[in-house]
């Protein structure tokens, strides 16, 4: 990638080397365009229904959105959001904007606006964890990056090997007979032909018998998956894997606490349903130490959880490299964070559990001037440069926390709120 960049940086110098652009740095014969403003703002989304996840019920989804504004004025865009708020990690959009804006800007600015690996090391040296946080300003700044030589940013990572990805859809209603509906008009309208249910709630007797329902209806019509947020014992997992598998579940998303990387690893030798590993990916480190145990068979790789498309990257590279399936994931984006993980994953060689990018659908606003298209139960990779996508300047304004403060907002709430 650097190769690109020094050689795209070539071409705007003159003919005899001079350089005649004040808002760049001169550094030997080489001129380099410098990050000049790195700006946040926090977006409050309802959604088309509510959301219901074993940890929180989704009212309505908060995001961080990074705006990165570089010395030659090109402007790139990144995205850090989280299911649920602090319910589901530990990082709060709040959190997110505070870290960005107090700590990891100061460390940014004046820095090679093309040389994100650099500039996201040295956020590193000085900013632990964040990992949600740090991947809005990985993103804003790789945007940037493709931008800048006006490609695709799946040129970045090697080129694009397929256009169009499979999609699925949450089902998370909670009820059987909305869930079978809902299913049943995607399938009809051919915008989804896999379904996850979002388990573990409830008593597992009436989990497993609410899954059933749902299979019996779509018969094989549609792959039906569940994802249980952590939410069950290992013993709980043990019996629930059992009766899933004879429901006709094709995959069970983090059965059990990411920190119980062994059980999770017993239960993808025992059970014949694949088991997706999920919040237990925190980055490269953590996809070695579970490909490394055999902990999963599948690997759900998030952008917002790796720390960015660069980290995800590799998270990808290392299921490959082990054998283990790869499954686009999300955390509910809005298309900026939706087209940049789509960027990425048109670049993996193999994409056998396809991807959950549906994140813009779930919501009442349309951020994008374009919205990004879905049909045939695939989303369309955007063609543009960047992310290939840009944002509505108007409805940004509209959405935003800081200009809505009179706009009730309906949080998630937990366990103990409902």
């Amino acid at each position: 990638m650097q190769t690109v960049l020094d050689a795209h940086k070539s071409l705007r110098q003159s003919r005899d080397g001079s350089i005649d652009n004040p808002h760049h740095t001169a550094i030997g014969d080489s001129v380099v365009t410098t990050i000049e403003r790195v700006e946040t703002f926090i977006l409050d989304l309802p959604t088309i229904r509510q959301h219901v996840l074993a940890m929180a019920t989704m009212k309505t989804q908060s995001v961080v959105l990074v705006r990165i504004t570089a010395s030659d004025g090109v402007v790139g865009w990144g995205e850090g959001t989280t299911i649920g708020g602090l319910s589901y990690g530990e990082e709060s959009v709040e959190g997110m904007a505070l870290a960005i804006d107090t700590y990891m800007t100061p460390l940014l600015i004046g820095l090679d606006a093309d040389a994100v690996g650099a500039a996201m090391a040295r956020v590193g040296v000085f900013v632990q964890g964040n990992n949600t946080a740090k991947c809005a300003v990985e993103t804003a700044l790789q945007d940037g990056a493709a931008r800048r030589l006006g490609v695709p940013l799946s040129s970045l990572f090697g080129g694009r090997v397929r256009d169009r990805m499979a999609c699925a859809w949450t089902l998370a209603s909670g009820q059987s007979d909305l869930d079978i509906a809902e299913a049943e008009r995607l399938l009809d309208a051919r915008r989804h032909n896999i379904f996850k249910l979002k388990i573990g709630k409830r008593a597992l007797a009436d989990d497993i018998a609410h899954i059933a329902a749902i299979k019996r209806a779509l018969g094989n019509r549609a792959s039906v998956r569940v994802d249980v947020n952590q939410a069950w014992s290992v013993t709980e997992a043990r019996r629930g894997l059992a009766a899933l598998a004879d429901a006709g579940a094709d995959l069970v998303e983090q059965p059990v606490r990411r920190q119980h990387l062994a059980a999770l690893a017993q239960l993808t030798r025992d059970f014949p349903i694949a088991v997706m590993a999920d919040e237990i990916l925190r980055g490269p480190e953590d996809a070695f130490r579970v490909a490394a145990a055999g902990g999963a068979d599948v690997f759900s790789v998030k952008l917002s959880q790796s720390g960015g498309v660069g980290p995800a990257a590799k998270v990808a590279a290392i299921a490959e490299a082990a054998g283990i399936g790869l499954y686009g994931g999300t955390m509910i984006e809005t298309g900026v964070g939706t087209a940049a993980a789509a960027q990425l994953f048109a670049t993996v060689p193999r994409l056998d559990w396809g991807t959950e990018l549906f994140g813009p659908l779930l919501f009442t606003d349309e951020l994008l001037t374009a919205p990004l298209r879905y049909e045939d139960f695939t989303l369309i990779v955007p063609d543009g440069p960047g992310i290939g996508v840009d944002i509505d300047p108007a409805r940004l304004d509209d959405l935003r926390r800081d200009r809505r403060r009179s706009v009730h907002v309906a949080r998630a709430t937990t366990h103990a709120g409902e």
